[in-house]
């Protein structure tokens, strides 16, 4: 495993260098409760942006294809119980 970042890290699978954040500095700070330098901040979720992850991801990150860290940072596993209006989240840099 090599390091890229703080954020990444390339693993080697079947002959393969594949990119992940896994494993990474700021993973492991994430998950360790250390956020401090982890890159991280909270933020509320608007009006208009409840129940999807997506729009969220789009709006702090500028990508809708991260919806998926917006649900594992905050251990999301339903969007309708669990992403409301006005929710305190974490969301990266």
């Amino acid at each position: 495993m090599n390091r890229l970042s703080a954020g990444s890290v390339v693993i080697n699978h079947k002959g393969k260098n594949i990119p992940t954040s896994v494993g990474s500095r700021r993973y492991e700070l994430f998950y360790s409760g250390d956020n401090v330098g982890a890159g991280l901040r909270t933020g509320n979720i608007p009006a208009g942006y409840g129940h999807r992850p997506d729009l969220i991801a789009n709006l702090f990150m500028g990508t809708p294809a991260e919806w998926w860290s917006i649900c594992e940072m905050n251990a999301i596993f339903d969007v309708f119980e669990q992403l409301k209006t006005g929710d305190v989240i974490r969301v990266p840099d």
